[in-house]
């Protein structure tokens, strides 16, 4: 897949960089720690245990100036025409006040109708509210739900509930935690014509309606960029949220889609989420190469990817509230980077995003852990944790959680010689941590922020547009195609076979 470099190719001098030990490495440069660690927005980050070295962060600025990456990050945060497959600009950076001033207007502007209707709920328009069901797919769902589950565990102020699975079963574990007249619906959806969202909001319409209450539709507000199709669905224009149509879905929670986040943590702390990602906006746009944490992670990435073949990247959590951020990155990196074609629609030479994947704590090196120590596969590991611990945490298991995460890397490192082949570990294997001061809006923000654009940098060293998703609509049309019986003769043989045998 990958073609020979040539001297004009700026891979080049990557693809050939002699990758030294990671032992090694330490040996030969004192400053080595310094250099590779970094605090902003109340992370510590630590690439020190990957294979970087300053000659190869040198190819990465060389290969960043060569693909003309500042210009397009101005573009990023000027409000240009960055997807450029569909025309349009990515605004999410404005929802953080970091765009365009025109785009800053806007989003501060539905930001301000978002907070009204939170105040509006909470001063009892629509009665006594005690639950909240969140309904959305993919980004309208993947990281609201992480931020509720990591930051409301103690705070939240409602009983809440993400729906996002079209199953049955999803919808009744979903509605059956609520009282149906004291519950609300956020639907959400930026064409309001998702198939499996509109599905789950009708279905939870059907569940109060079945116990009586007497307007379900008036308990629903939608979230959207095509308020049109909203209304048409049957919500009335007072309570929909629009957002702008620059906002993509994965990089959404920042906008209206973040509603759910505000009146369950409360607004200040929605405002706190903002101003986190904010100052990692600032510090990604002003902060050169060799100390810009996100160029410096993507760089990381691109090593594996690129010059060592590595085909996944691993995160876990060592923290249980940050259970969901594996879900969470696999959307972001894999939907973003996943792409076969640049963004002048040729094809890609060389591999693109790794499969993210990942797990939590202690629980995965009980699991996969034996796989990264001693198996065959070389793979980048990220650990995330959390320096202080909850109010509610016993000291003692957190420090216990701390030190594994610690013991992991330094063994992936080190590894352990014996004789006995059994008994032996390699080492040499990259792992890098992030470490939060302590869990709260403003430095999940930051982290969220610095994950999105270390995505933009690996998209802009590959050539990739990393704002499109085309590739997961096939499936839902053959999906839509494969409800009409006259549609079926046109597909494979073992498809129509399980149609049949599943009584479709």
């Amino acid at each position: 897949m990958t073609s020979a470099p040539s001297s004009s190719d700026p891979w080049a001098a990557i693809d050939g960089h002699d990758v030294a030990r990671l032992n090694d490495l330490f040996d030969g440069d004192s400053e080595r720690l310094k250099r590779l660690s970094f605090d902003v927005g109340g992370i510590h980050f630590d690439w020190s245990k990957t294979h970087l070295d300053p000659d190869l962060i040198a190819k990465f600025d060389a290969l960043a100036e060569a693909k003309g990456f500042a210009a397009k990050r101005d573009a990023l945060f000027s409000g240009a025409i960055v997807n450029v497959s569909e025309g349009r600009p990515a605004t999410h950076v404005a929802e953080r006040g970091q765009g365009s001033p025109e785009d800053v207007a806007k989003a501060a502007a539905l930001h301000q109708r978002m907070r009204s209707m939170v105040d509006a709920i909470e001063a009892g328009a629509f009665g006594d509210v005690h639950g909240l069901i969140h309904i959305g797919i993919g980004g309208s769902a993947l990281g609201p739900e992480l931020l509720l589950d990591a930051l409301g565990r103690d705070v939240g102020n409602y009983g809440v509930s993400v729906l996002s699975n079209i199953d049955g079963q999803a919808v009744d574990d979903a509605t059956d935690p609520h009282d149906p007249e004291s519950t609300i619906i956020v639907a959400v959806s930026k064409t309001f014509t998702t198939a499996e969202t509109l599905m789950n909001t009708r279905a939870a319409i059907a569940w109060m309606q079945e116990a009586g209450v007497e307007d379900p539709y008036g308990r629903v507000i939608a979230v959207t960029a095509n308020p049109e199709e909203a209304i048409k669905f049957g919500i009335d224009e007072t309570r929909i949220l629009p957002f702008s149509e620059g906002v993509g879905g994965r990089y959404s929670m920042w906008s209206s889609v973040g509603f759910s986040v505000a009146l369950a943590l409360g607004w200040e702390a929605f405002e706190q989420l903002l101003e986190g990602a904010g100052e990692m906006d600032r510090h990604f746009r002003l902060t050169e190469p060799a100390a810009n944490v996100p160029m410096i992670a993507a760089f990381a990435d691109l090593t594996y990817s690129q010059r060592l073949k590595c085909k996944t990247r691993a995160v876990f959590a060592y923290d249980e509230r940050l259970r969901l951020l594996p879900s969470y990155l696999q959307q972001l990196e894999m939907e973003s980077n996943g792409k076969s074609v640049t963004a002048e629609g040729e094809p890609l030479d060389r591999p693109s995003a790794m499969i993210a994947w990942g797990g939590t704590g202690t629980d995965a090196q009980h699991a996969v852990f034996q796989l990264l120590h001693q198996g065959t596969h070389l793979l980048p590991v990220e650990f995330v944790g959390v320096i202080e611990a909850e109010d509610s945490q016993d000291p003692a298991h957190h420090r216990a959680l701390l030190l594994n995460a610690f013991a992991q890397g330094a063994a992936l490192m080190a590894g352990d010689k014996s004789e006995d082949p059994y008994k032996n570990f390699p080492g040499n294997r990259p792992s890098s941590t992030i470490l939060l001061e302590w869990l709260d809006p403003r430095t999940l923000g930051a982290l969220i922020a610095f994950y999105e654009h270390r995505t933009f940098v690996q998209g802009i060293l590959l050539g990739i547009n990393s704002f499109d998703q085309f590739g997961v609509e096939l499936g839902k049309r053959l999906a839509r195609e494969l409800d009409d019986p006259e549609h079926r003769e046109k597909f494979d043989v073992s498809t129509r076979a399980l149609i049949e045998k599943a009584g479709l």
